[in-house]
């Protein structure tokens, strides 16, 4: 859950504090697809665990949820990646 809430935290923190601006926030991308990535793996290996005991260990329903929520926190991560892209351009043409 922390990989998908890193992006959207980010982007209040800069709304919230004063002298944080959204190119500031844009360290929590970095942090969003590893953590991202980090709950890929983890929920593949716990399918891998599920299917050698024959589902007795449970967390079938875990890592599903942890295989969505990685790659929301990916796709979010892109998504801010392009939002950032067109802010810094827009920026730049000082519009």
């Amino acid at each position: 859950m922390l990989a998908a809430a890193a992006v959207p935290v980010g982007v209040a923190f800069s709304r919230w504090v004063d002298g944080v601006s959204l190119f500031d926030a844009a360290i929590t991308i970095p942090i969003a697809v590893v953590l991202g990535l980090a709950a890929i793996v983890l929920a593949r290996r716990g399918r891998k665990r599920v299917e050698w005991t024959l589902g007795r260990a449970g967390g079938r329903g875990a890592s599903r949820l942890g295989s969505l929520l990685g790659g929301l926190a990916i796709y979010l991560a892109l998504t801010a990646v392009v939002a950032l892209g067109f802010y810094g351009l827009l920026v730049l043409l000082g519009r």
